[in-house]
């Protein structure tokens, strides 16, 4: 993996804590060195990508480079999230990969008619886990190109 690639930080908004430690565990085993950011809800994700409330420092609140969503959340839900995201000229640049238990035909296609770039279902045990963040990686930092980040809405 490039050094820029290394620089990229993702952004994960989950609300399942042990969901958010798996996830951290799968990087690590992956050797993903990418910094890894959590937000609890699409208010916090909303927040963040607007530099609002807690996340006003961009020092400790980066501009992520991709953002796994989870589409069921408390407050605001992934799917309102990533229709805000989408609709903002600047925030679409982002690319979201759902990272969801929901295999839905409906949360699929709507997530797509919403503009997202990819959709996982999470897998069940760990080790299948690992094996989607791996290939996660390689494709979102081993063969895409990102734009470059911009620091200011």
């Amino acid at each position: 993996m490039s050094r820029r690639a290394d620089a990229i930080t993702i952004l994960v908004a989950d609300d399942d804590p042990e969901d958010c430690l798996l996830l951290k565990e799968a990087f690590e085993e992956s050797r993903i060195a990418n910094r890894l950011l959590f937000v609890a809800d699409g208010e916090q994700l909303v927040d963040y990508l607007y530099r609002s409330g807690e996340y006003q420092d961009p020092a400790t609140s980066p501009r992520p480079g991709i953002i796994l969503l989870d589409l069921n959340m408390p407050r605001k839900d992934g799917r309102e999230a990533l229709a805000e995201i989408k609709s903002d000229p600047e925030l679409r640049k982002i690319p979201v990969v759902i990272l969801t238990t929901s295999k839905a035909e409906e949360d699929i296609c709507r997530s797509y008619r919403l503009g997202v770039n990819s959709y996982i279902t999470k897998p069940v045990t760990f080790e299948s886990l690992v094996e989607v963040v791996k290939t996660l990686g390689n494709y979102w930092f081993g063969i895409v190109e990102l734009p470059p980040e911009q620091h200011d809405v």
